[in-house]
């Protein structure tokens, strides 16, 4: 019997393969295409990503073959009238102050390179058809290659299989939510001009807004945008002729050759229900939204993240079953507060009128340039767009309260000060943080649980980042804070896990 069946081969089950698969836990991902995806679709990548990439050994290559897009300009009617700059307001935050443009086709290759390496093959042209949650394992119907039909097990379900999917259409789980009323275009493009390449720009000319960054040699750039007036109620035939092109020639864009064109409504929905017994569902299966900030991949790519470790720990039997409980509480939360915020921008973005556009031409981008004076707001704007701000601190996994930091938070980075404490998390397992000395008692407890205590000299700078000296911070498998305290005692430890169902 597997372990883990996971439905679907995009970079959120592949992501949930690879991490599950690290862990030594046996999975078969199924996927119903031939092969993976051929166009660019998702193409960034943001910092939070990367960081838990450590853990697989993707990050660098990823930085590598992507190309890091390190500040936004914007425009209004041609002119230029803010910039920000992501050097600036991610230096202190974490290795990656940057947006990595990684197409998604070259993504999903990558990973499966990866995932083969270590021995997991994905099965294409393989459909699930039917499942049932058997209550100590899961029976599912699957259709072969050939056409013929299996019975497998396997003692959970993972539903990574996007916006229309099976998993959660038998599951029967709601999927709130609505559909924006305007067309939305995307389209890769050879063109120069615009400088420089590789920033990311965001226009808006009367009514109209076009998003370009790089995203390949050769003078690649992506251009994503809406289609208007009476041009959109053609969306099946639309081509790029279509597209409004004043705000692109006002930017000075030549284009020279169109490689792709899409277009399609977007959605905004989350599921009801992540989990039902030995059930999850995961990325686009359990949360679709705007296009706003590229949050949609990174999202998925961190449910899996999430989902990985507490698996792995029930299937290894060291904890109850209920531990999985958390992974629908957390991500939940969390794709509620992300869809809600990226409707409301793409709703300023995208809503017509005279109002609307003295908003869009005036107002933000003024507002923008003078808001991002302040090293706050600037922070403030890149952890949210990064993803490094997501926490957990009202989940039951989460504890204490020391200084800047909670339990339930992103370990903070202390590279900044010359020392990167991440390179001590690249594996999905817990430890134990101490910045400035253990005592004999903590030395001695995680020496017989077997958790890695990592003791971390003590430098000024550290307070500033949010630490505390000589506090106690245990850190989940996903790398963020679990507990914090600074009673630096074995019955604390004890009492944390056993009040989780440890065993």
């Amino acid at each position: 019997m597997d372990s883990v069946l996971i439905i679907g081969a995009g970079p959120t089950g592949l992501a949930l393969a690879l991490w599950l698969t690290k862990q030594n836990i046996k999975v078969r991902i199924i996927d119903k295409s031939v092969g993976p995806g051929e166009t660019s679709r998702a193409m960034v990548v943001h910092a939070r990503t990367l960081e838990l990439y450590r853990q697989l050994d993707l990050a660098e290559a990823v930085v590598s073959a992507g190309h890091q897009n390190p500040s936004i300009n914007i425009w209004a009617r041609g002119k230029h009238r803010a910039q920000i700059v992501f050097a600036n307001a991610g230096a202190d935050v974490t290795p990656y102050p940057f947006i990595t443009v990684y197409p998604q086709d070259q993504h999903e290759k990558l990973l499966i390179e990866k995932l083969s390496g270590m021995g997991v093959t994905v099965e294409r042209k393989t459909e699930l058809i039917s499942f049932q949650d058997e209550g100590d394992f899961v029976t599912a119907r699957l259709r072969l290659t050939d056409g013929t039909e299996s019975t497998t097990q396997a003692q959970f379900l993972a539903g990574c299989d996007g916006a229309r999917s099976a998993v959660r259409q038998q599951l029967g789980t709601e999927f709130k939510g609505g559909t924006y009323k305007h067309i939305f275009y995307v389209a890769d493009v050879r063109a120069d001009g615009l400088e420089p390449k590789n920033a990311i720009h965001v226009a808006f000319d009367n009514g109209d807004f076009v998003l370009v960054f790089s995203s390949g040699p050769n003078n690649q750039r992506r251009l994503i945008g809406t289609v208007r007036d009476e041009r959109a109620e053609k969306a099946e035939n639309l081509t790029f002729d279509d597209v409004q092109h004043d705000v692109i020639k006002n930017l000075g864009l030549n284009i020279h050759n169109i490689d792709w064109f899409s277009t399609y409504h977007v959605h905004h929905r989350v599921a009801e229900e992540f989990q039902r017994g030995r059930i999850f569902l995961l990325g686009d299966a359990a949360h679709i939204h705007s296009p706003v900030g590229g949050q949609g991949m990174n999202t998925g790519i961190l449910d899996a993240n999430n989902l990985a470790w507490k698996l792995a720990e029930v299937i290894k039997n060291k904890v109850s079953i209920k531990l999985l409980k958390s992974y629908a509480i957390e991500r939940q939360a969390f794709a509620r507060k992300l869809v809600s915020t990226t409707d409301r921008v793409f709703t300023i973005v995208t809503t017509e009128g005279k109002i609307a556009n003295f908003l869009t031409t005036y107002i933000i981008p003024t507002a923008a340039s003078f808001a991002y004076k302040f090293k706050a707001v600037r922070e403030f704007l890149f952890k949210t767009v990064s993803q490094t701000m997501l926490n957990y601190r009202n989940s039951v996994l989460s504890e204490g309260a020391v200084g800047k930091v909670h339990g339930g938070d992103r370990l903070p980075w202390t590279g900044s000060q010359g020392f990167d404490n991440y390179g001590l998390l690249n594996n999905s397992e817990w430890q134990v943080h101490i910045y400035g000395d253990a005592n004999a008692e903590i030395r001695t407890w995680c020496d017989q649980h077997k958790i890695i205590l990592h003791i971390i000299e003590w430098k000024s700078g550290y307070q500033k980042l949010g630490f505390t000296r000589n506090a106690m911070y245990l850190l989940r498998p996903d790398t963020y804070v679990a507990l914090v305290t600074t009673e630096l005692s074995s019955k604390v430890l004890d009492q944390y896990f056993n009040s989780r169902g440890y065993v």
